[in-house]
């Protein structure tokens, strides 16, 4: 048998590897934070707040009327897994109505943030109304559901 060594499809194989695994999500990391800071220039937020993780999720939840304190449902251990996803659709609708969408938007920029998140931040026709949800009482409470 042959002995194996790394030749030059072998190099090449590992270059793209790297650029599949470092570079592809770089891009599409600051792809979607600048769309989501366009998205926030249109409530009245800097853009630079798309970029910065906890941040721009706080920026969100004040954006669509809701308590701060449902960030730490993002920081919750095994119930996390099942909490998250049920908030991320939530604010998704949240935030379509915040813009002047229907629930059907929402749900779509759940599953496909990828597609309607740039949508939302680059048409014209798309504007910020104000928070889908009122505050409950002084303390600016809210309740869990939509």
């Amino acid at each position: 048998m042959d002995d194996f060594t790394m030749g030059e499809t072998t190099g090449l194989g590992m270059l793209m590897a790297m650029v599949v695994v470092f570079f592809i999500p770089i891009v599409a990391y600051l792809f979607i934070g600048f769309c989501l800071g366009k998205v926030f220039e249109k409530a009245g937020k800097p853009l630079w707040a798309g970029f910065i993780p906890v941040y721009n999720l706080i920026l969100l939840l004040e954006i669509v009327g809701r308590p701060i304190w449902w960030a730490a449902f993002y920081l919750i251990p095994i119930l996390g897994w099942i909490f998250v996803p049920i908030i991320t659709v939530i604010l998704c609708i949240d935030l379509a109505k915040s813009f002047g969408k229907d629930t059907l938007w929402g749900v779509l920029t759940a599953f496909f943030g990828i597609v309607m998140i740039p949508i939302m931040a680059f048409s014209k026709d798309i504007q910020y109304v104000g928070p889908s949800v009122a505050p409950q009482g002084a303390a600016g409470g809210g309740s869990m559901g939509a």
